[in-house]
Order: structure tokens, then C-alpha cells, then sequence
């Protein structure tokens, strides 16, 4: 009855490990796509500002201007998080097992 109860619990291991790699893999997802979320709020709002800008209704450039550098600022963020994501991809499939 003893090994019976190992190879239980070993299969218990394995399927707390999957859903452990599952979790890992959705919080990821959530991270990146928020990232994608708010990189894109900025851009609307640095497209906002610069239409109110050529429009004559805003009173400050400079705000505008600091819109489209936040705006730009995070575009290169997220373009650094991917290339490092897709190196770290690439690595990953030149190591062999």
C-alpha cells in the first residue's frame, strides 16, 4: 500500500507544478498587456495634446511637448521589454537538453 500512496503524491507534485507554471504564465501575460494598455493611454493622450495644440486651445506647448516625450519614453520602454523577452526566448531554444 506504501508505493501506492508515493506515486499519489508524486502525481499530486506534478499537477500543483503545472498549475504553478500556469499561473506564472497568465500573470505574465496580464503584466504585458497592461504595459501595452498603458503605453497606448499615453499615446493617445500625447495625440490629444498635440490636436489641442494645433487647434489653438491649449494654453501650454510645454505640456504638450512633456505628453509626447512620456509618450515616447514608454514606446522605447516596451520595445526594450520585448527584445529582451525575445532574446531570452531565443537562448532558451539554443539550449539543449
Amino acid at each position: 500500500m506504501q508505493p501506492i500512496q508515493g506515486i499519489q503524491l508524486a502525481t499530486t507534485q506534478t499537477t500543483d507544478k503545472k498549475s504553478e507554471a500556469d499561473q506564472a504564465q497568465q500573470n505574465f501575460g496580464k503584466m504585458i498587456s497592461g504595459l501595452v494598455e498603458d503605453v497606448q493611454q499615453q499615446q493617445q493622450a500625447a495625440d490629444k495634446a498635440v490636436q489641442q495644440v494645433h487647434s489653438g486651445n491649449a494654453k501650454n506647448l510645454h505640456e504638450a511637448m512633456i505628453a509626447m516625450e512620456q509618450a515616447d519614453i514608454s514606446i522605447r520602454f516596451m520595445v526594450q521589454v520585448r527584445n529582451k523577452a525575445m532574446d531570452a526566448y531565443q537562448e532558451i531554444m539554443r539550449m539543449q537538453v
